[in-house]
């Protein structure tokens, strides 16, 4: 692992402050002055302005969200928050994201600020699927001012995937993928249209799915799920 890397999910500082640390001498490996662009490894001994790193540790969940939950560690109008659905003796973790309280599915947890950063961040455009269910007929034409982007509270948003799964005379199911994540945007682009969100369920990051997970439920991400989110 580079250095900077290593420091940085060490909770030492941003990637670029590690830089900055290593190029003015701060940083040694092994009791040698450390060079930018050094690689490190599990022996090396780290040490930053004389103080050795310690690795941390941190902790990866998936948790299938139910409704009436917000995605928050504490709320200060007595709503029921995620932290309740999880062991009470997990430790420090938090949601990445937002699922709104009506919302449900897929949620993760964890105690990496620096994956957490990764999957949140606009610019990164990770791509999230949503099950969504609307009163009503609606046609593969009707979605088309969604895919192309629709104007949403000012601003236009961002091209996406959108597809109907089942349709009838009461109601409409559909797969949308967005990029972006913007305060109940999924809502408020069907509202665009006209249709009022009965369902919202976030089904997938990326290629990770909620399968075999019931609503309410968690369990610990492994390893090739965790290095599969870091590597979008």
């Amino acid at each position: 692992m580079r250095l900077n890397k290593f420091l940085a999910s060490s909770g030492v500082a941003s990637r670029r402050e590690c830089d900055r640390l290593i190029s003015e001498g701060k940083v040694t490996v092994n009791g040698k002055v450390a060079a930018l662009g050094e690689e490190v490894g599990d022996a090396d001994e780290v040490y930053v302005e004389g103080k050795k790193v310690v690795v941390q540790k941190y902790e990866y969940y998936i948790l299938n969200k139910p409704k009436g939950y917000i995605c928050s560690v504490s709320d200060d109008r007595g709503r029921k928050t995620v932290m309740e659905l999880m062991p009470s003796n997990i430790g420090r973790i938090y949601p990445v994201g937002r699922l709104d309280y009506d919302s449900e599915g897929l949620l993760i947890m964890t105690s990496d600020g620096e994956l957490a950063q990764k999957l949140t961040h606009p610019s990164n455009e990770v791509p999230k699927t949503y099950l969504v269910k609307v009163e009503g007929t609606v046609t593969e034409s009707d979605l088309n001012p969604i895919r192309s982007g629709i104007e949403v509270d000012g601003y236009l948003t961002k091209k996406c995937k959108a597809h109907i799964v089942e349709t009838n005379k009461n109601f409409t199911k559909i797969h949308i993928t967005i990029t972006e994540g913007k305060n109940r945007e999924v809502r408020k682009m069907f509202a665009a249209i006209g249709k009022e969100v009965q369902l919202l369920k976030r089904i997938k990051i990326g290629d990770l799915t909620l399968r075999g997970l019931d609503r309410g439920a968690w369990r610990k991400l492994n390893a090739q799920e965790i290095e599969y989110l870091k590597s979008l």
